[in-house]
């Protein structure tokens, strides 16, 4: 049971980036679609939890330990295709490792007016020490963290229980159109990108089929129920959403001021595993040695510094969507594996 959990919170800790907690994913993937956006967004849990059943399916069975190995598995007929999907979701990688360092200095301008290179600086410091310890210091930074978020997102979404059903407050952030549907695929697929690399580090925590299946469940089922919260928390702010980098320090702020602050600590926490675990999975797939990992990690800590200057929407909306129509050629290649 301690090795599922471990597993899960690691598949947690990676979906709920800063992105999710900040709410600026749910209102650009499933908000714009009124009602039906909270469709999609099982259609989205369902879709990522058949997904992690089969990439720790694969990973187990074949005894697969890295991401590279499950490239050559899943697409052994095409060696080509392989190296240009390993270049596509090692730069997803990299550029969510960015993203979420301008994440944190997003939150941190909007709540502290902090410059932006001071927070970053202080991320990336942290995010060091964390990579050092290579898995073991990404799990134990999901053990620590992860349960906190849940209870958090989970105790706001419960409080706000009594508004979501106020006839008063059921309208729509957007147009109910059939595009949620695309939303929905692109959402999940984007995520894998960033999810199938993580998974593959995580056979040695992994026993049997029947402790996958749980895992899979357990994983969707959370997801699924903290974006429907963070959803619906996101009704209380529709007339401004769109023009904040992190919606829900806002709204949240609607509780009393301290959830202000309650909530900065999820979306810091969230960023942080988020990080962590695009940071290890880059590290893991272009690393040749110990050394080269360590210089590698050198640069893109001070890399990251320089590029989170950009804005953190911005990076969101353009490239999340992007990187999501790409994903999809891996999730195809994944569903038709037949052990």
């Amino acid at each position: 049971m301690k090795s599922t959990l471990k597993v899960i919170f690691v598949i947690i800790g990676t979906l709920i980036g800063a992105g999710f907690a900040s709410g600026r994913e749910i209102y650009l993937f499933f908000g714009k679609y009124g009602e039906n956006g909270k469709i999609g967004i099982i259609l989205t849990g369902i879709i990522t939890g058949v997904i992690i059943y089969k990439v720790l399916e694969i990973t187990k069975t074949y005894e697969i330990n890295n991401y590279n190995k499950l490239l050559e598995r899943v697409n052994w007929k095409h060696s080509k295709l392989n190296k240009y999907i390993n270049l596509i979701v090692n730069s997803f990688l990299l550029i969510s490792f960015y993203i979420m360092i301008a994440g944190f200095s997003a939150y941190i301008l909007q709540t502290y007016n902090t410059p932006i290179y001071i927070s970053s600086i202080i991320f990336v410091i942290i995010c060091y020490i964390i990579f050092k310890k290579s898995i073991q210091g990404v799990i134990k930074a999901n053990e620590i963290l992860v349960p906190i978020l849940i209870i958090l997102i989970a105790y706001l979404g419960i409080k706000n229980i009594p508004y979501s059903f106020n006839s008063n407050s059921i309208s729509t952030l957007g147009e109910n159109t059939s595009a949620w549907i695309i939303g929905s695929i692109l959402y999940a697929s984007y995520n894998s990108i960033l999810l199938i690399p993580v998974l593959t580090g995580l056979k040695n925590y992994l026993d049997s089929k029947k402790q996958i299946i749980k895992i899979s469940i357990i994983s969707s089922s959370i997801i699924i129920v903290l974006a429907l919260f963070i959803y619906s928390l996101l009704l209380r702010g529709e007339f401004f959403i769109s023009e904040l980098e992190m919606p829900l320090i806002e709204i949240t702020m609607q509780f009393g001021r301290i959830f202000k602050y309650i909530y900065g600590f999820v979306i810091i926490a969230s960023i942080f595993t988020s990080a962590i675990s695009a940071g290890y999975s880059f590290l893991g797939n272009v690393s040749k040695n110990k050394k080269n990992y360590e210089v590698i990690l050198l640069i893109i800590c001070i890399t990251g510094v320089v590029i989170s200057n950009i804005g953190f929407s911005k990076l969101v909306e353009i490239l999340y969507p992007l990187f999501g129509i790409l994903g999809l050629i891996q999730v195809w290649m994944l569903l038709k594996v037949k052990n």
